[in-house]
């Protein structure tokens, strides 16, 4: 009786071991799915907003979306989102995490974008690799010196690297990013640490 007792009890312990891997396994994928969908639509916003960044975006080395939203309660605020980079020559997907954390008078929530633009297959690794951080301020940069025009409405932020950012009000030109950080999302990559 006891040694029954004893095996159903291992046997309940694999089965719901192997549940809660199932129920994980659906849940990494709904949220890849999820930041797929999100990315999609803000590219969507964007070219409508701005139609030549749909070229730009099919043509560079790979890019990065990031929805985001800011909190700005009193002297301190801080902003946190989720996106995702694309290599456009591998199709890789990293999924990322952004932070941001200021000083200064304020009151409010905003939502807010940002599209990032990699020329160069180095910088898109270096982001996704060593992550992103931002202690100055970018600004408007319409030529990208290779395309003419086509940059109309990024921001120019290193060599080969620009930045979309879209408000509910449309593009700005002109982005404070003191304080911000981009970096891998660690809890989609738990399971396999060689990511």
């Amino acid at each position: 009786m006891g040694r029954s007792v004893g095996r159903i009890a291992v046997c309940v312990s694999l089965c719901l071991c192997l549940f809660t891997a199932v129920v994980s396994a659906a849940s990494l994928e709904e949220r890849k799915q999820e930041l797929r969908d999100k990315t999609a639509a803000t590219l969507t916003r964007l070219y409508q907003q701005e139609p030549q960044a749909q070229y730009v975006i099919e043509n560079c080395a790979g890019y990065a979306v990031f929805n985001n939203t800011g909190v700005k309660l009193g002297l301190f605020g801080s902003a946190h989102g989720r996106g995702m980079a694309v290599n456009n020559a591998t199709g890789e997907e990293v999924y990322m995490r952004m932070g941001e954390y200021q000083a200064g008078l304020g009151l409010g929530v905003k939502e807010y974008a940002v599209i990032f633009v990699f020329g160069y297959e180095e910088a898109w690794d270096d982001f996704v690799k060593s992550g992103w951080k931002f202690d100055g301020q970018a600004t408007a940069a319409a030529d990208d010196g290779v395309n003419g025009g086509s940059m109309e409405g990024a921001l120019n932020i290193g060599d080969g690297i620009w930045m979309y950012q879209m408000t509910t009000k449309g593009l700005a030109l002109e982005l404070a990013v003191k304080g911000t950080e981009y970096y891998r999302d660690k809890s989609f990559y738990k399971e396999n640490k060689n990511q």
